[in-house]
């Protein structure tokens, strides 16, 4: 009830009011009284829920800025990992084709050097006999 007022002082004064107002018209009092009190809580319940209202609201806007920020960092994480997918394709990509590209130079050597050998034989084999056979330098050597 109300702070500060016991039994004792409600007494005093519902007695107060039976003399003051008289008993006829007391019933009538106390009910537009009762009706006061009705509105006024009314009101202090609407003053409530408009402000639990606003509050809801607001808690609302902090929900969706949240609900957009992680909808942002999702999106930019996405982003991310898609560069990255596409960073690691293009990567094995230039990887297989810089191994294919050493491969067939390797390839190219083994060859070259299979084939230097042979030739390298055959001018050492056709020096000696080049040399014999090639006309003289001198004219003394003609002799």
């Amino acid at each position: 009830m109300l702070p500060g007022v016991g039994f004792s002082e409600l007494l005093v004064l519902a007695l107060a009011a039976l003399i003051i107002v008289g008993p006829k018209d007391l019933p009538l009092m106390m009910r537009k009284v009762g009706q006061m009190v009705g509105k006024g809580r009314a009101m202090a319940r609407e003053f409530q829920a408009a402000f639990e209202d606003i509050a809801r609201q607001s808690e609302l806007e902090e929900l969706r800025k949240e609900i957009e920020d992680l909808k942002r960092t999702n999106m930019m994480t996405e982003a991310e990992a898609d560069l990255a997918n596409m960073e690691g394709e293009i990567n094995s990509a230039v990887m297989k084709k810089t191994m294919a590209e050493e491969k067939a130079a390797a390839q190219k050597a083994k060859e070259t050097k299979a084939d230097k050998p042979a030739a390298e034989t055959a001018e050492a084999t056709a020096e000696p006999a080049s040399s014999e056979a090639s006309a003289p330098k001198s004219k003394d050597d003609a002799a």
